[in-house]
């Protein structure tokens, strides 16, 4: 086959011009490709790097020069001052390097050759700067390269996170020499949008025009401002990093890419199944109400699981050579203590970093004896106080890193940890490489129990366990994530000192799982989409698939016969009344596993449901729990709300949306005056809460879940 790898940055191939992790994924995959003996090509921009590249690499120019002009309709709203439709002239050439079997075509002009050091547009420039468009510029270029170049020759078009390629399936989609398959490289809100008018228009000038609507409708997800529940729900999102609001003439980024791209590819199956459901988040109610929901369900078909993998220098090295007293003693650590270990960009929100700090200045303040080594890397620096005071508080038990590292010595960090600490939030990872990068040197991973990294195992129940976990996390400073960190750094320290045979048995586990993400292994699956893509074998929704998201009514009905058992099943871990009706009688045992499983997810509306049609079978105490949740108190108290499983509950009320953008909710976290019971304004309108208010409820289960605010 001929497989050509688009993105906006593939520098892969050269250390000096690497900015983040899909570049790097980018090329070990193409190596591992042309090793396969595929025919590969990657398209990208110079970046006004080839001066610079012609000194390290041979650069052919080629015989390619496009001059065209790129029509963009600007959103007067953001672009104020700027005609509403500008025009960028453009002469575009193209330049080859050939290494390792991948020919390498980057793409020059004036607008791609901005940003030489950072490459990517600060989001500062929106509205200001028609450097913002860079990106735009290059998915343009590309498509116009990929035309011009290869004509007629047939080839897999590979293209990586969709906000950065969202034109390309639509531009593609007529022609049948080229199949495009499209990567969610990182969990970037799924309702992530853009200016309608300037999409068509571009494809337009690319002689692909969409009709009106094609590219999936509009509708709800861009008008949340009516009021109610689910005004108040999607407005809440903001806080998540899970959804935003847009304006009525905005269109999907997912949308473009899903309806017309051949297949979608994942980094992880926990990461499928996330940007598939949304399952347990503050996200899943509201979701299911969009119509970017119908298009999920829609093309799921499509989806399959690539994989990622971990760098071959690390699996080279089993970190046995390290001497642990050499590198903890050369950062002034007693090398005789529990090691704990972190290895991320800084990114206090996405990485769960200040959390980490805090919990970590509260176990060593409770009298813990460990050791943290904590890369937290930036080019600028640690600008929160929190972690150099941490630092000062615990000199001889913290050391914070910010500067990049040879690889050679960030190995050597992770070979002498015992634990590597990876609390990351809002589900933004997807694979994670670090966690495996420290897994692989035997370090018992200590981290979030996040759907896109659930392949390491740390959250899975034996015999897969690898390590420990603590619950996921959507809220910014989580309290919560503090406290549960907190317990698992004692949980960790005390089972290395208490139960070193057991610890061995997880780091040994932990380094096997680790070790078997591979390039080659991640080549493999991708080239096995790809074949069935190239003999024009049309992919099929797997029941297993639909199953597992509850998607019961897209279920054939010979598996209704046939798998009656595993729907049952299904059905009762849900708490779905309705569907396990369709298997089995809703009595007895099952009846009560229903009530319960619903109520454990804090799914009052299944529960009211049970009531209602099988209450025979629901023991009494079960339904004065569900009926007495929303209590009345005499005295101080007042109104108290009260559900056992609630660890926080806050009550969401909508914010006036005046100007068709994103506006705030007001959040009241609820007082907790006793386990599970949390209290409750006395009447409606006390504290000027109207009735469209909800309550979010984060359970001990870690998942998050709506309910109703009701007054006595």
């Amino acid at each position: 086959m001929h497989i050509i790898e688009t993105y906006f940055e593939c520098c892969g191939f050269d250390h000096t011009m690497l900015q983040g992790g899909t570049s790097v994924y980018l090329w070990n995959l193409s190596r591992a490709f042309a090793r396969e003996g595929h025919r590969v090509s990657l398209v990208s921009p110079a970046h006004g790097r080839l001066d610079d590249l012609r000194r390290r690499h041979e650069v052919e120019d080629l015989p390619y020069e496009d001059s065209h002009t790129l029509p963009l309709v600007l959103d007067p709203r953001v672009w104020r001052g700027f005609e509403e439709t500008t025009h960028l002239g453009l002469r575009t050439t193209a330049h080859r390097i050939r290494k390792e079997g991948v020919d390498l075509y980057l793409l020059s002009n004036e607008y791609l050759d901005r940003l030489s050091d950072s490459f990517y547009p600060p989001y500062s420039a929106k509205g200001r700067d028609l450097t913002f468009f860079k990106p735009l510029v290059f998915q343009a270029d590309c498509v116009r390269f990929l035309r011009a170049w290869f004509g007629d020759e047939r080839a897999i078009v590979h293209m990586h996170e969709p906000y950065y390629h969202y034109l390309l399936p639509a531009a593609l989609r007529d022609d049948p020499t080229k199949q495009v398959v499209s990567t969610v490289q990182s969990n970037m809100p799924i309702t992530k949008k853009v200016h309608a008018p300037k999409v068509h228009r571009l494809l337009e000038a690319l002689d692909a025009p969409l009709a009106t609507g094609a590219e999936g409708e509009v509708g709800r997800d861009g008008d949340s401002g009516t009021g109610g529940a689910l005004t108040a729900m999607s407005q809440y999102q903001q806080r998540t990093h899970l959804h935003y609001e847009y304006p009525r003439d905005y269109v999907g980024v997912y949308e473009l890419v899903a309806e017309h791209a051949d297949l979608v590819d994942f980094l992880s199956p926990g990461q499928r199944d996330f940007y598939t459901t949304f399952q347990d988040t503050p996200f899943e109610r509201l979701f299911r109400e969009l119509d970017v929901y119908g298009t999920v369900r829609r093309n799921a078909y499509k989806g399959f699981v690539g994989g990622c993998a971990i760098s071959d220098t690390w699996l080279a090295d089993d970190g046995g050579g390290v001497d642990r007293d050499e590198v903890l003693g050369g950062l002034g650590l007693d090398p005789g203590l529990p090691t704990f270990f972190h290895n991320a960009r800084y990114a206090v929100e996405h990485k769960g970093q200040r959390e980490l700090l805090r919990a970590v200045d509260r176990v060593l303040g409770d009298g813990l004896a460990a050791n943290f080594v904590l890369r937290c890397v930036s080019p600028v620096g640690i600008d929160d106080p929190l972690f150099h005071e941490v630092e000062r508080r615990w000199p001889d038990r913290v050391r914070i890193q910010s500067a990049r590292a040879e690889e050679d010595a960030v190995r050597a960090y992770a070979a002498a940890a015992d634990f590597c600490v990876f609390p990351s939030k809002f589900e933004m990872d997807t694979f994670l490489i670090a966690q495996g990068e420290a897994m692989a040197h035997g370090a018992v991973p200590v981290a979030t129990d996040q759907c896109g990294t659930s392949h390491f195992h740390h959250a899975s129940p034996e015999p897969l366990a690898t390590g420990l976990s603590v619950p996921r996390s959507f809220a910014e400073d989580d309290d919560l994530l503090v406290t549960a960190l907190a317990e698992r750094l004692r949980d960790a320290t005390e089972l290395l000192e208490k139960d070193p045979e057991r610890y061995g048995e997880l780091s040994a586990r932990s380094a096997a799982v680790a070790r078997t993400f591979t390039w080659e292994d991640c080549a493999r699956r991708h080239l096995e989409a790809f074949g069935s893509l190239w003999r024009g074998e049309r992919p099929v929704l797997e029941a297993r698939d639909a199953l597992r998201w509850g998607w019961f009514d897209l279920l054939p009905e010979h598996v209704w016969t046939e798998h009656r058992e595993e729907i049952a099943e299904a059905a009762l871990e849900l708490g779905d009344p309705k569907v396990y009706a369709r298997c089995a009688p809703v009595e007895g045992e099952a009846a009560r596993r229903l009530f319960r499983s619903a109520w454990l997810r804090a799914d009052f509306a299944s529960c009211e449901r049970l009531l209602r049609d099988h209450g025979d079978h629901v023991p009494a105490e079960k339904a004065d729990l569900l009926r007495s949740r929303h209590g009345s108190e005499d005295g101080e108290r007042g109104a108290v709300y009260r559900f056992a499983h609630a660890l926080r509950v806050e009550m969401v009320v909508p914010g006036v949306n005046v100007d068709g953008w994103r506006a705030a909710p007001r959040v009241v976290p609820l007082t907790r005056i006793g386990p599970g019971e949390f209290s409750l304004p006395r009447t409606p309108g006390e504290d000027g809460t109207p009735a469209s208010a909800v309550l979010l409820l984060t359970l001990d289960s870690g998942r998050s879940a709506w309910d109703t605010v009701r007054h006595g």
